[in-house]
């Protein structure tokens, strides 16, 4: 498993990171003890980046990751949570509560520090708070050891900009937007490295839109976006292959990123994600695959505050 550097910070990440929300029932019911040794197959595989939030399953996916993670050298991973969302429409970045955030969640993974904390869904937030407030709560909780380094994650690519302009911060994680269909974090990636931000890739399935089963019916992505995609699955298929895995190997070889943050609760997925990403994609096949989806290429959804769409508009 290759492994790349997270921006300035020193801490060393597999490129493939772990996405933990489906231990919390994200994506439908799973079997704690398939989750728990999903953890242990990603470990065994070189994967060394766990990626959960307190948010994913109330809880639930923190509470699993940490008994999977439990009697393992502290050493042999680098562990990243979130603060400021904790529900579909509970939020809150206040130094005070990122603060209990962090000890929650520190206790729920049974671990002494936290590599990286991410504030969660900045969009859904006040920009200038998070600027002024937020991650400076993490960096005081930095300086005392418990947190290692400080990132942002979310939606809206501007938003992201904006906070990573005005303040510091050492990575920024954007999920669905280095994808086959949707491509517009390429545009952003020098910019987030000049401001010194480590650059992560969530979701590069698409939130399920790119894989053979579809999407949960909760998907945000427009109707024409999610019947381009089901095409160029149904394509993929007639060609005896998966679009799941040209679109996880699309996104990890040409992403150009710290690390591409792939969801799992079952090993079987693990070995197979771990097994696709060491393989040349099919060149032919994808480029029929973005034919297929060019007419609905860098479309996304709105997500979060209206103001917090184009900040830097208004600033």
């Amino acid at each position: 498993m290759k492994r790349n550097m997270l921006g300035r910070t020193g801490i060393e990440v597999s490129e493939l990171s772990f996405g933990a929300s489906p231990l919390g029932g994200v994506y439908g019911a799973f079997a704690e003890q398939r989750g728990i040794d999903a953890v242990h197959t990603a470990l065994d595989l070189g994967v060394t980046f766990f990626d959960v939030s307190p948010y994913y399953g109330a809880t639930l996916a923190e509470t699993v990751l940490g008994k999977a993670l439990h009697g393992i050298d502290r050493s042999r991973y680098v562990l990243a949570t979130k603060v400021g969302r904790y529900g579909d429409r509970d939020f809150d970045f206040t130094a005070e509560r990122v603060k209990r955030s962090v000890h929650e969640s520190l206790r729920r993974l049974g671990t002494d520090h936290l590599d990286l904390v991410q504030c969660h869904d900045i969009e859904f937030g006040d920009l200038d708070q998070i600027i002024h407030e937020t991650v400076p709560a993490l960096r005081a909780l930095e300086a005392t050891g418990l947190v290692r380094a400080v990132g942002v994650t979310g939606y809206p690519l501007a938003a992201l900009g904006h906070v990573a302009e005005k303040v510091p911060v050492d990575a920024v994680l954007s999920y669905c937007q280095y994808t086959l269909q949707d491509q517009r974090l390429a545009t952003w990636r020098d910019r987030f490295a000049e401001s010194g931000a480590a650059v992560i890739n969530a979701a590069p399935l698409a939130m399920g839109a790119l894989t053979s089963h579809g999407p949960a019916p909760w998907h945000p992505a427009p109707t024409p976006v999610l019947e381009h995609c089901a095409a160029a699955a149904a394509l993929c298929r007639s060609r005896g292959a998966d679009i799941a895995r040209i679109a996880l190997q699309f996104s990890v070889s040409t992403g150009g990123v710290a690390s591409t943050v792939v969801g799992a609760a079952d090993p079987q997925i693990v070995r197979r994600t771990v097994s696709w990403i060491a393989e040349a994609p099919d060149e032919e096949l994808l480029h029929e695959v973005e034919r297929c989806l060019a007419p609905v290429r860098d479309q996304g959804w709105a997500s979060g505050r209206p103001d917090n769409q184009q900040p830097e508009a208004q600033s």
